[in-house]
């Protein structure tokens, strides 16, 4: 059965994340825009495990994932998981690192939160900071339980990423040690995309994962996982990640036997990717001064900015060039394909003009298209644009169909701020806002 995951949001308990992060908006959430595994997020913080605990039920004994005890169905399954932030020292240098967990059940987060509010704060955020190493992490969580599930967060943002220019490694195993054989997934973050982190062969292992870390609502899938999953559980989830299942077609490629098997029915299908230059570290540069630059460019700089003298935010791309030992477009045997998406109201709002996607009249025209197309991956990925055509305005069609195609034009992000996405000529969409008038 096909599911769709998004391993890796945010609670309202979370820094700068919206009040609205609730179990049962997000429930609903995720039934618009057609998840079937969300992630809780934040279970390491005490007032969001008490809402886990008293308003979730498990679908089924052991299955290890969740529902609202109120839901009339478990179409939206949740999967305990939290981030965590580590800054500590280690080869001579501070490190600050996020790692995403996932808890095999309540018992076993529990047991781990136990432990880390009795050393640490974890009351105060809900992604907490921990003064640990990633190898004293991945002790303490495989010690309570081998099922747990700990990979790198947006692998290569360059602040907090086990690949970050600013504060992290250059190897997977300079970070975890001897626990490298544990990690079994990274997730490549808004800035990257699996193309990108295909050019370096030490990944080649890993599955490759896309979460959207939304910190709202809205944001919930703008990246997800497409897995075929025989079983719905946990145990599921943890051997198609940790065996690397990929799926091409009708046939089944895993890592842990290293041949081909008709006879399996899970693994990952593909990813739905954020377009990565829309990414708040796609590019090199400072947001303050409004320079940004390619990887070519900064090293003529030599890495400085020619407006402050300083140090450059070194982005994704230049990062990935750095560590790559392959050239771009290099695709490895076993890896799953990935799609390119942008957001249902981001879309109209470029359609239509409009510069909020939270306006009334795009969310207007958004739940229109909803309750006619089911939700919005199904509409994205799914409805012929035929179909489309019969449920909405051309224009809009045509919107989704330049970015089923990849025909956009983006400003890239840069040194913490998000790029720009034009579908559009202004022309066009002087055209299209007058058409959307009649």
């Amino acid at each position: 059965m096909r599911q769709i995951l998004d391993l890796h949001i945010h609670s309202r308990y979370s820094r700068s994340c919206s009040p609205e992060l609730t179990l049962p908006n997000i429930d609903a959430a995720c039934r618009i825009k057609g998840v079937d595994i969300i992630a809780t997020g934040d279970f390491t913080f005490p007032d969001w495990f008490s809402d886990i605990k008293n308003k979730l039920v498990e679908t089924a004994p052991g299955s290890g994932l969740y529902r609202l005890n109120s839901a009339q169905d478990d179409k939206v399954k949740f999967i305990l998981s939290t981030e965590v932030a580590l800054i500590y020292k280690d080869g001579g240098k501070a490190r600050r690192i996020h790692l995403v967990i996932h808890a095999p059940n309540i018992a076993a987060a529990d047991e781990l939160n136990n432990y880390l509010d009795k050393n640490f704060n974890i009351r105060s955020d809900g992604r907490p900071i921990l003064g640990m190493s990633a190898p004293e992490l991945m002790k303490l969580c495989l010690s309570i339980d081998k099922k747990f599930l700990i990979y790198p967060a947006h692998a290569w943002t360059p602040w907090f990423a086990v690949f970050g220019s600013k504060s992290g490694f250059d190897r997977m195993e300079d970070c975890f040690h001897e626990y490298t054989k544990n990690i079994y997934a990274l997730e490549t973050g808004l800035s990257s995309d699996p193309e990108m982190n295909w050019r370096l062969s030490a990944l080649d292992r890993f599955s490759i994962l896309s979460n959207s870390d939304a910190h709202s609502l809205p944001n919930i899938a703008r990246e997800a996982n497409i897995f075929e999953m025989k079983k719905i559980n946990y145990q599921e989830i943890y051997e198609i990640i940790k065996n690397k299942k990929i799926i091409y077609g009708d046939v089944i490629h895993s890592l842990a036997e290293n041949k081909n098997n008709h006879e399996e029915a899970s693994g990952i299908e593909f990813t739905i990717e954020f377009y990565p230059e829309e990414g708040m570290y796609h590019y090199d540069g400072h947001r303050d001064h409004a320079v940004s630059f390619t990887p070519g460019q900064t090293k003529k700089l030599k890495g400085i900015c020619p407006v402050c003298k300083k140090p450059l935010t070194v982005g994704v791309l230049s990062r990935v060039e750095e560590l790559a030992d392959r050239p771009a477009g290099f695709k490895p045997t076993g890896a799953a394909g990935y799609k390119k998406l942008v957001e249902l109201d981001k879309i109209i709002a470029e359609a239509l003009d409009v510069k909020s996607r939270s306006s009334n009249k795009v969310q207007a025209v958004y739940k229109n298209l909803i309750r006619q197309g089911g939700n919005e991956l199904n509409i994205l990925l799914n409805i012929s644009l035929k179909d489309l055509e019969k449920m909405v305005e051309a224009h809009l069609v045509e919107g989704i169909k330049r970015v089923r195609e990849g025909r956009l034009i983006i400003k890239p992000g840069f040194d913490g701020q998000y790029g720009e996405v034009k579908i559009f000529s202004e022309q066009e969409k002087k055209k299209n806002y007058q058409t959307s008038l009649f």
